[in-house]
């Protein structure tokens, strides 16, 4: 019996996103060797450097300890779509619409997503008051500490 089980279509295909990942990551980092105020350059370059560690990371694992069965597994296919939609709608919409309109598409998107449970009156309530919360902070984060723009 062999201590390496052979990879499947699946984990194939999930090894070579996690090398184009990383790929991304090293080729966004040297874009901003190019960007003239240092200010500008530390949130992409931190992004980047999370990116090749985490996608590194996956790429390792999935060498050292392949997962037989791999890819998505068993879900509900409609979910993925919907929260991609979302988060494409969010992005494309926020500088038309403003940065808390968008936040609110793309955390409906991703609640309605997410939710496996039956929907209640109390758990919408909840929902809606935490993602309130959750958009406030961050508009509240980048407008007033960070002094970042926001459409």
């Amino acid at each position: 019996m062999s201590a390496n089980p052979s990879r499947s279509d699946a984990q194939i295909g999930s090894l070579i996103i996690s090398a184009l990942f990383v790929l991304v990551g090293i080729v966004t980092l040297y874009d901003t060797t190019g960007y003239s105020d240092r200010d500008s350059k530390v949130f992409p370059q931190t992004v980047a450097i999370i990116l090749i560690v985490t996608s590194g990371a996956s790429l390792v694992t999935g060498f050292l300890r392949p997962d037989t069965q791999g890819g998505f597994g068993t879900g509900i296919w409609w979910r993925r779509v919907v929260l991609v939609a979302a988060m494409f709608a969010a992005s494309l919409l926020m500088p038309y619409i403003g940065f808390l309109p968008a936040g609110a598409i793309a955390f409906a998107g991703g609640l309605i997503a997410a939710m496996h449970d039956r929907w209640t009156a109390r758990t919408a309530v909840y929902y809606c008051g935490s993602g309130v919360a959750i958009m406030a902070a961050f508009f509240g984060l980048f407008e007033l500490v960070l002094n970042v723009p926001l459409p």
